[in-house]
């Protein structure tokens, strides 16, 4: 009995210790996976999303100069309206503040 409270003292710590350093791993892992190579800029940027239900959502992608609105739900992507990006909002916000 003495020998299995040593163990359980000794690892029980370890597998905590590992656990936790893989979530901090994973965390900092996670903006660096499906980066562009090159260095570059994102091709595809999520402007904006919002939770419909617990099984669809409603998300803005900035791609090439486009936003384009979709639908995603357990069957896949929908798109349903494309318009041309919008500005930054410190730029009107610059403009305005200057009259």
């Amino acid at each position: 009995m003495g020998w299995y409270i040593l163990k359980l003292l000794i690892l029980l710590p370890l597998i905590g210790l590992m656990i936790w350093g893989s979530l901090k791993l994973a965390q900092k892992m996670q903006g660096q996976f499906g980066a562009p190579q090159g260095g570059g800029a994102k091709a595809v940027r999520v402007v904006e999303t919002t939770m419909l239900s617990p099984t669809m959502r409603l998300a803005v992608i900035e791609f090439h100069g486009r936003e384009i609105l979709v639908s995603t739900s357990r069957a896949g992507l929908t798109r349903l309206a494309e318009a041309p990006a919008r500005q930054s909002p410190e730029g009107p916000a610059i403009a305005e503040n200057g009259k």
